[in-house]
C-alpha cells in the first residue's frame, strides 16, 4: 500500500498516473479527510494504511503564480515547511521510506564554472538574494530540514510540463502570458519525473537529494517557438527586454532561472530523456483540456 498525499494536485495526479500504471494500490486522501499538518492526523492514518512508501505530493506555488504567496506566507510555509516536517518525524521514528517534491527554485543560474547545480550544491538563491521569492525560501527551509532524516527522497522538481492543457502547465503559461522573459532554464517533463521519482522508492535508492529534471537547458523563445512548430499557437509571442523590465511590470519578485544536473540519477540507472527530446514527444502527444 502506497500513501499519497496531494493526490488531487497537478503535481500528485503525476504520481497517481504512475502508481496506477504500475499496479500499486493507492491510498490518497483528500484535502477533507486529511489535514497533513496535524501530526496525530498524520500518525493515524500511517498506523491505519501501514503504508510501504509515502509519497509526499503537497506544496503550495501561489495562484495565479508565486508572487501571491507573499500576500500568503503561513500557508506557502505550512505546507511547503511545516507538513515535512512533521511528516519527517512521524515517518522517522517508523522509519518509513518517503518522498518529498522539492523544487529547483532555490537555485539561481549555474555554478561559477558554468556547469549545472549537482546534489552536492548548496541553494544559492533563496538566502543570496534579498529579492527571492517567500516560495523559494520555504522550499529551501525544508530541505534544510529534511537532509537529517535517512528514510527521506527529496525530488526536485524544475518548472514542470507534460502534454495535459492544465493552468499549472509550463507550456500552458506560455500560450497564456501577454509578455515572456527570456531565460534560460533545466524543467522537467512532469510525468517522467513521475515515473522516475516512484522507481527511486521502489528500487530502494538511499536517502537524499535527487535533481528529476530533463538534461541539458532551454530558452523561453525556444519552447515559444517549438509551440508554433507544433501547431498548438500561432501567437506572436512579445518579451520583456530585461528583467528589470519584468519585475517593474508584472512580478513583485525575482523567478529562480537556473540549469540543474540529473547525471546522478543516469548513474544509477534512471536517466531523463534529454529536455529538447522530452519536449517534442509532449508537444506530438498534446492534449487539450476540455
Amino acid at each position: 500500500m502506497i500513501l499519497l498525499l496531494g493526490g488531487s494536485g497537478y503535481v500528485g495526479a503525476a504520481f497517481a498516473r504512475a502508481l496506477n500504471e504500475r499496479g500499486l494500490e493507492v491510498v490518497a486522501p483528500s484535502r477533507q479527510e486529511l489535514d497533513a499538518a496535524n501530526r496525530d492526523q498524520i500518525a493515524a492514518i500511517v498506523a491505519k494504511v501501514k503504508p510501504r512508501f509515502v509519497i509526499n505530493a503537497i506544496g503550495y506555488t501561489g495562484r495565479p503564480n508565486i508572487d501571491s504567496t507573499e500576500r500568503e506566507k503561513m500557508r506557502c510555509l505550512t505546507e511547503n515547511t511545516v507538513v515535512p516536517g512533521i511528516l519527517a518525524e512521524v515517518l522517522g521514528e517508523r522509519n518509513i521510506p518517503w518522498g518529498h517534491v522539492s523544487s529547483g527554485c532555490i537555485f539561481q543560474g549555474t555554478r561559477p564554472d558554468g556547469a549545472p547545480f549537482t546534489e552536492e550544491d548548496a541553494p544559492n538563491f533563496p538566502f543570496g538574494y534579498p529579492e527571492a521569492s517567500w516560495y523559494s525560501r520555504t522550499k529551501a527551509m525544508a530541505e534544510i530540514m529534511l537532509r537529517d532524516y535517512s528514510n527521506c527522497l527529496i525530488w526536485r522538481l524544475r518548472i514542470p510540463f507534460d502534454e495535459f492543457d492544465h493552468p499549472r502547465n509550463y507550456l500552458t503559461k506560455i500560450m497564456r502570458y501577454e509578455r515572456l522573459l527570456e531565460v534560460t532554464n533545466t524543467i522537467s517533463q512532469l510525468q517522467e519525473f513521475a515515473s522516475v521519482s516512484v522507481e527511486t522508492l521502489l528500487r530502494g535508492l538511499p536517502g537524499g537529494t535527487y535533481n528529476v529534471t530533463n538534461p541539458g537547458a532551454i530558452r523561453t523563445s525556444e519552447v515559444a517557438e517549438a509551440l508554433r512548430r507544433a501547431g498548438l499557437t500561432q501567437k506572436d509571442f512579445v518579451f520583456f527586454h530585461d528583467e528589470a523590465e519584468f519585475l517593474s511590470d508584472s512580478a513583485h519578485v525575482r523567478r529562480a532561472s537556473c540549469q540543474l544536473s540529473s547525471a546522478k540519477l543516469a548513474s544509477l540507472g534512471l536517466p531523463l530523456r534529454p529536455i529538447h527530446e522530452a519536449l517534442d514527444w509532449t508537444l506530438r502527444n498534446w492534449k487539450w483540456a476540455r
